[in-house]
């Protein structure tokens, strides 16, 4: 046997399926078999492949036993000549394994090869050669000089930068999302070492290949695209930590002590910095844009209040001091709280939101204005004027922000999805049928057939015009259908309208959804029917609306409520924490972070939706599934009909 596919799933389902249709198109020619191994995954992903892919191996892990262990179950077992380890978060060429295998036959001391990868936009990622990760190379990464110096042979060797992307070279080390090796070549040095559980196997080996006196190889002439979700995943101090302590067993393995010493002093220190800025990164981001808001509409009613009572009052200084410094901060406060109750603080731009936010936040205002005492009623026509000032100083502020990040003020295609649709006249319906039956609101659909002859009628155009259908109809998002294109042609089309600025997705054959452009992370990234997952930005800002909301009601309460459950210290422990977004009263529970991996990130929680069916004998897997299934259906009132039915349970450690 030529070549032997070996690939590691992990709660990745939709991409795996992507994968295997586009590694089936590549094997076509090839003597090659497909061990699949799975590390427990609760997705769906061992009944997809049992369904749609019989024909290759499928390991099926009981627990998740790391990426390197896991490898190592199939690449034992595995016949081929050549030896592909290979991502599920990737998608190959038809051509890609045979023009890898054809330069491993003519290089014989290829111990190791990698390719070039682009990530879902056709751009190039730098992980597709790396250096030898020395205590120099790693500093002028991990201090941002590799990323001042790009091409740099001094500053630049952990990705090897002087080396040219569209150049054959012999590298230092192989990226594990694509590592094609040599059977022979293993056999000599050894497999993945299983001391790391993710992150740095790769860094392991490929140095352990050179060692054993062959070479490792860039070789651009094949391409894939990798899914790496490079920006998600590395924000996170969790990441930081496990690819840092990663490089740290490498370290103790292959460095001598003095560079060891220095290597370990380097990836603490890194760490610690990564931490801190990633805190307040992550702060500046979350507060400042309200922060901005805040400021600019208090100086707007400044302006307002003496003007007005200058005109109004015939003295500027008519109003006390603590109008300003009370009553005001106090008005705008309402204000922006109803705005982002309403979701005009969401990532996307919705000027309606904004409106709708004042609009509410203005009744609510005139409701607590009257309330008040009659010394405190200060002027009813202030509240009305700076109500309607601040939607001004918000709608300026966001038209500021559009035109600083594009160039424009319309917001027209932020608003909804513009897209064409690249496939033959059936596959076209197919896909729009399915776009219209998810959560989105195309405003537009464009479809571009893949010949030069489609049907007038409801075709816009052919590929050789997409360029200009982009342009003449104001598209945001370019959808290619790898039913009616080989994956070549999309990965042209992308290195081609990577100037275009608009976004890419792909349509597997046959399935029921559509993978995005961005990260393997983000759950917005897959348009996938009914999907609504409690990660996506609406639900978060519900969750956590209803989490401040009924714990401070818990709060109010708490003297009362005490007494019907069943640990009353605990319930106001919970009920604080919740209230300061330390905890979530609906969840995963207390589960350890390796039991709810591939679920989308929450906050450790109260209750879970198991404490509804406790006096059920569950088992591991039904648990799982029921989290998953939590997570992908969010909804506000199943998290009010498991908070009402467990209430005792509020006071859980």
């Amino acid at each position: 046997m030529k070549l032997s596919i070996v690939i590691v799933n992990y709660n990745v389902e939709y991409f795996l399926e992507h994968c295997l249709y586009s590694v089936r198109n590549a094997i076509k020619n090839i003597d090659a078999e497909v061990l699949i191994v799975d590390n427990n995954s609760v997705d769906g992903s061992v009944n997809m492949l049992k369904q749609k892919f019989p024909e290759f191996y499928l390991i099926e892990n009981k627990e998740n036993v790391g990426f390197a262990k896991a490898n190592n179950q199939a690449m034992r077992i595995a016949k081929g000549e050549y030896i592909l380890l290979l991502n599920p978060d990737t998608v190959v060429e038809e051509d890609t394994f045979e023009k890898c295998i054809a330069f491993m036959n003519s290089h014989q001391d290829c111990g190791g090869l990698g390719i070039k990868m682009i990530d879902g936009q056709g751009e190039i990622l730098k992980e597709s050669k790396r250096g030898f990760p020395t205590p120099w190379a790693s500093f002028c990464k991990m201090s941002g000089l590799t990323a001042l110096f790009p091409t740099s042979k001094k500053y630049a060797q952990y990705y090897m930068g002087h080396l040219s992307y569209e150049e054959t070279n012999q590298v230092d080390i192989l990226a594990g999302a694509y590592m094609m090796m040599r059977k022979e070549c293993l056999d000599k040095v050894g497999l993945l070492d299983e001391d790391y559980f993710m992150y740095g196997e790769d860094i392991d080996l490929s140095y352990r290949i050179t060692l054993g006196g062959y070479k490792n190889y860039y070789y651009p002439e094949a391409q894939i695209i990798h899914y790496k979700g490079e920006s998600t995943k590395k924000s996170s101090l969790n990441y930081v930590y496990t690819f840092y302590n990663a490089m740290a067993i490498f370290a103790r393995k292959h460095l001598d002590a003095k560079q060891n010493k220095l290597y370990s002093f380097i990836i603490k220190l890194a760490i610690w910095i990564k931490a801190f800025f990633g805190f307040f990164t992550r702060i500046f981001k979350s507060f400042a844009l309200p922060i901005v808001d805040f400021a600019l509409i208090y100086i707007a009613f400044y302006f307002l209040e003496t003007t007005w009572a200058e005109y109004y009052w015939g003295r500027a200084d008519y109003y006390p001091p603590h109008y300003m410094l009370i009553a005001v901060p106090c008005y705008i406060l309402i204000l922006l709280s109803s705005v982002y109750v309403a979701g005009g603080y969401s990532k996307k731009i919705r000027l309606q939101k904004i409106i709708s936010g004042i609009f509410v936040g203005m009744l609510v205002l005139l409701v607590f204005y009257s309330l008040l005492p009659a010394e405190l009623r200060y002027s009813r026509a202030l509240v009305l004027m700076g109500s309607v000032m601040s939607l001004v100083v918000l709608l300026l502020i966001r038209f500021a922000i559009k035109f600083i990040r594009t160039g424009k003020l319309s917001f027209k295609n932020d608003e909804f999805l513009r897209c064409a649709i690249i496939a033959d006249e059936k596959e076209a319906e197919r896909v729009a049928n399915l776009i219209h039956s998810t959560n989105l609101k195309p405003e537009f659909i464009a479809l571009v057939g893949v010949d030069e002859k489609p049907n007038k009628e409801t075709f816009v155009g052919t590929i050789s015009q997409i360029e200009d259908i982009i342009r003449i109809y104001s598209l945001n998002e370019v959808i290619f259908c790898a039913k009616s294109l080989t994956q070549s042609t999309i990965n042209n089309l992308m290195n081609r309208l990577a100037k275009t600025n608009v976004k890419f997705t792909i349509v597997p054959p046959t399935a029921d959804f559509i993978i995005g452009s961005n990260t393997i992370n983000s759950p917005t990234d897959l348009y996938v029917v009914s999907l609504n997952s409690v990660s996506n930005e609406d639900n978060k800002r519900k969750k956590r609306i209803f989490d401040f909301v009924s714990s401070l009601f818990c709060l109010v309460f708490a003297v009362i409520i005490m007494w019907f459950v069943k640990r009353p210290l605990g319930f106001v422990k919970n009920s604080v924490l919740v209230l300061f977004n330390f905890r979530t009263w609906i969840g995963y529970g207390n589960d350890n972070e390796k039991n709810i991996k591939g679920l989308p990130k929450l906050k450790k929680s109260v209750l879970s939706p198991l404490d509804m069916l406790k006096d059920e004998n569950l088992n591991e897997n039904d648990k799982q599934k029921l989290k998953l299934l939590y997570a992908r259906n969010y909804r506000v009132n199943n998290d009010i009909k498991i908070l009402f039915k467990c209430f005792r349970d509020l006071g859980k450690k």
